[in-house]
């Protein structure tokens, strides 16, 4: 490995490694790829020691950067989360394979068979924050693909991705496959992200996992193509034909259960027939479990917090949510459009019409029918895992799996045939 002072020389190198990789990886067996992840997920489990303990080292570089309690919990490895990881290595593992499935299949009157068969898309880049668990998910899911993959983490999880990254090398070798396949920038130092950024010869796509900084930047400087995972303003509109005990329920899991992830419910949209009564109910049981609403109107109940125009159209990844009346769906439809963020929204209704205009009239990525948004995910949708949730509209879309990082090619069969 080249001096790590010299950035470009470094991630130059990593990238011919990564393309050296990729070229055996496209067509490596699905039994190698398979032994390779659950050798990884045996290596991970064996090593949960050793990882809890790089973990706290990265929860004082957090604690001492001063990281929001959301952040340091997206950054908290235990041996439950860990367990998590090895299950989703599993699940990955035990997926068909992508690589070399046919999507269509046709004959010509001039002789030709065509068909369209998956394929690698090469080098994936992925540059994530303080979430240390998208190595593993990254890790897999471009393997699975057969696509070779740079990780660059954050600098909050260094010490973290680097225990995990060492099992998923173990992997590789068990199952004799480059362990180049799967490599980790080893330095926090930035300019690693904008070299990475602009490694067309190596890199095919990069994929970003974070906030809206990171996404920004990187959509600004990238020269390599890009998954764009943007911000999860996540909304969640409560109709007038909303069940009030389905609805409190699945709020309260929408907004507590983790605040930290980008599934979690940020805004709450209540029709005003049923602001006074579900509505005020809904206010009174998040404030109750510890949240801080930023209300208007009829929502704005003793307890809550003025909302302000600041308010709408942000993602808190933390223990706050707005909440506004509406005067019906159109007016959460127009809400939603204008400061959403193509994620995730989700409607409260036992009306199917309701709920099929809702469906039918927004573009998000995912759209959600009387289920907590913190379904978002990956694994929740049989995956295994994800490497984000892609919300731009090219290529991937929603929930990036092992499927969403393969191209397709044709292959075309004659048979000594001529054109005339």
């Amino acid at each position: 490995m080249k001096d790590l002072d010299n950035i470009p020389a470094l991630m130059a190198e990593l990238g011919a490694r990564a393309k050296e990789a990729s070229r055996e990886l496209a067509f490596a067996s699905a039994e190698r790829k398979h032994a390779a992840l659950i050798a990884a997920a045996d290596a991970v489990w064996a090593n949960r020691a050793k990882i809890v303990a790089a973990n706290a080292k990265d929860l004082d570089f957090g604690r001492d950067k001063g990281l929001s309690p959301a952040m340091m919990d997206r950054l908290m490895l235990d041996e439950n989360r860990i367990l998590s990881m090895v299950d989703g290595l599993r699940t990955v593992a035990e997926q068909a394979d992508p690589v070399g499935e046919v999507l269509a299949e046709w004959d010509m009157p001039s002789g030709l068979n065509i068909r369209r068969v998956r394929t690698p898309l090469g080098v994936i880049g992925v540059i994530y924050e303080s979430r240390p668990n998208v190595t593993a998910d990254a890790g897999a899911l471009c393997l699975k693909s057969g696509n070779a993959v740079i990780l660059r983490g954050g600098s909050e999880s260094f010490h973290s991705s680097g225990a995990i990254h060492a099992c998923l090398v173990e992997g590789l070798k068990a199952a004799n496959l480059p362990e180049h396949a799967i490599q980790l920038v080893p330095t926090r130092d930035r300019a690693a992200v904008q070299e990475l950024l602009t490694m067309t010869d190596y890199v095919d796509v990069i994929v970003p996992r974070g906030g809206k900084g990171l996404v920004g930047l990187v959509q600004r400087e990238a020269r390599v193509p890009v998954f764009a995972h943007l911000e999860g303003i996540v909304h969640i509109y409560v109709d007038k034909a909303a069940d009030p005990a389905k609805t409190i329920e699945v709020v309260l899991n929408a907004k507590t259960r983790r605040t930290g992830i980008c599934g979690a419910a940020e805004c709450l949209l209540v029709h005003q027939d049923v602001v006074g009564t579900l509505g005020s109910e809904m206010v009174a049981a998040l404030l109750a479990a510890g949240v801080e609403v930023h209300a208007e109107g009829g929502l704005a109940i003793d307890g809550t917090v003025p909302a302000t125009s600041q308010d709408w159209g942000r993602e808190y990844l933390d223990s706050i949510i707005a909440a506004r009346p509406v005067a019906g769906i159109d007016e959460a439809i127009e809400h939603i459009r204008t400061y959403g963020s193509s994620h995730t929204d989700c409607i409260m209704t036992e009306d199917p019409a309701a709920a099929a205009r809702f469906f039918e009239r927004l573009d998000s990525a995912i759209l959600m029918l009387n289920a907590s948004t913190q379904f978002a995910d990956g694994g929740e949708f049989g995956m295994g895992a994800e490497i984000g949730i892609a919300t731009g509209k090219m290529h991937a879309r929603g929930p990036v799996g092992a499927a969403q990082l393969t191209s397709f090619k044709y292959l075309v069969r004659g048979d000594g045939t001529t054109r005339a």
